[in-house]
């Protein structure tokens, strides 16, 4: 079966963009990467660097296809996903870190270490953007929203790989309008729910307890 065009050789340009690729989509659907990139790389749709030939073997290939099967549904359920997501904090950011360097894996130990960092720092922003947005999305009592955001991160994702593999250039593009749009989102979420904390528990500062706070407290003479 004949690969995509351009892809039996990768040059520098390809590997940074797969590596930039699989650690921002990590951070959303680290099964679905794992599954995926496997699955293409075992049914000799594309060629994958010798670091990530691993994601071939069968055994992974089942593993990962389990997972991503549970994830597809968990992520559609308003709260489990919040949950699922809060768990996989401490996979998905490790897990990107090395799917990058993987693509590096034959290179130098500095481009290896490098990549890491790189992909590391995409999956711990594209993890936190998910994660957040997706709180305040359920805080929505109908569950509509929650799954189009679930099927539009499974877009996202799936356009990034594929541009990665096929047009490494115009992922580099999209993949820095979407680190801007992280950059963006993440302050303001965080900053909705720190607000939605604090009314819950009753400790969100009122603008007349801003005032009083201001002027300080009036004394008698």
């Amino acid at each position: 079966m004949n690969v995509i065009p351009g892809l039996a050789q990768f040059d520098t340009w390809q590997l940074i963009a797969l590596a930039a690729a699989l650690g921002w989509a990590s951070g959303i659907r680290l099964y679905a990467v794992l599954f995926i990139v496997g699955g293409l790389g075992y049914l000799h749709w594309v060629e994958l660097p010798g670091g990530l030939g691993v994601l071939m073997h069968p055994w992974v290939l089942a593993a990962s296809g389990f997972m991503f099967s549970v994830e597809f549904f968990a992520d559609k359920v308003p709260g489990v996903d919040t949950l699922w997501d809060a768990v996989h904090t401490f996979i998905r950011i490790p897990a990107g870190a090395a799917l990058a360097a993987s693509v590096f894996g034959d290179s130098s130990a500095a481009a290896t270490f490098a990549a890491a960092i790189l992909g590391g720092s995409l999956a711990a922003g594209s993890h936190l953007a998910k994660t957040g947005s997706r709180a305040v999305i359920n805080t929505s009592p109908e569950p509509f929203s929650n799954w189009a955001a679930s099927f539009g991160e499974e877009v996202a994702v799936g356009t990034v790989l594929w541009l990665a593999f096929a047009h490494p250039i115009a992922a580099l593009i999209v993949l820095a309008l979407l680190v801007a749009l992280m950059l963006w989102l993440i302050p303001k979420v965080w900053r909705f729910l720190k607000s939605l904390f604090d009314r819950i528990t009753g400790t969100a500062v009122t603008p007349a307890a801003r005032r009083d706070g201001a002027t300080g407290p009036s004394s008698d003479v």
